[in-house]
């Protein structure tokens, strides 16, 4: 059986997550096999919040060339995660 630590396996901090967390949304990358409602009770067992929606997005790995040779990173999986509005925050994105 998963842990939730297996499950969430980093936060994504970028531009766009971080303007998106005024909206109570939170990004993070996640294991590929894992489903919504596993991702849910993750984050509510990590964090102590109450999720309200899961969004999840296959992202496909990008092409790399080095030279003559060419190869591909991995594919990964993306959880963008809404908080219902009575939910505390998440405290580790809050030093960002």
């Amino acid at each position: 059986m998963k842990t939730p630590y297996d499950i969430i396996i980093e936060p994504l901090i970028t531009e766009e997550s971080m303007n998106a967390m005024a909206e109570r949304k939170y990004t993070f990358k996640v294991d590929k096999k894992a489903n919504k409602s596993e991702i849910k009770k993750a984050v509510e067992k990590i964090f102590g919040v109450k999720v309200e929606k899961v969004n999840t997005i296959n992202m496909k790995g990008k092409k790399k060339r080095m030279g003559i040779y060419e190869g591909k990173r991995p594919d990964w999986k993306k959880a963008i995660v809404t908080l219902t509005e009575d939910s505390k925050e998440i405290e580790f994105f809050e030093g960002m």
